[in-house]
């Protein structure tokens, strides 16, 4: 039987890695984009790999909506935006610096002005 102190240091949390692109108006090549898949998902196997993965999906821009303060409903997110959400994947950390080298091998960063933003899940302890 293992102790509290033990449980708690090898416990991991989830961290969700958010993909941003900085500039949503561009539209890459189809030969481009699979470049990009296929370095993606390379990146996934190598955290799968490990056995860090918990799941990831694209976010589309198709049948997207934006609704605003007063249930205001409009297509997006597209026009005027400045930064779009790519896209994110969840994975397993013992510290929330795990979960940032995990971002630091992540395609997207190959776009000047691209981030990953690192987030910690919630647990639904009713802590955190």
């Amino acid at each position: 039987m293992f102790s509290i102190s033990y449980y708690n240091k090898t416990k991991m949390d989830e961290f969700a890695l958010i993909m941003r692109h900085e500039d949503g108006n561009k539209i890459a090549s189809v030969e481009q984009m699979q470049i990009w898949m296929k370095q993606t998902m390379d990146w996934i196997s190598g955290i799968a790999a490990k056995d860090k993965f918990v799941q990831g999906t694209g976010l589309p821009f198709a049948d997207s909506k934006v609704v605003r303060y007063n249930n205001i409903v409009t297509n997006g997110p597209f026009g005027e935006i400045k930064e779009t959400i790519g896209g994110l994947i969840i994975v397993k950390a013992e510290s929330v610096d795990e979960a940032v080298e995990f971002a630091k091998g992540c395609p997207v960063l190959q776009g000047e002005g691209n981030s990953v933003e690192v987030r910690k899940i919630a647990k639904g302890d009713g802590v955190h």
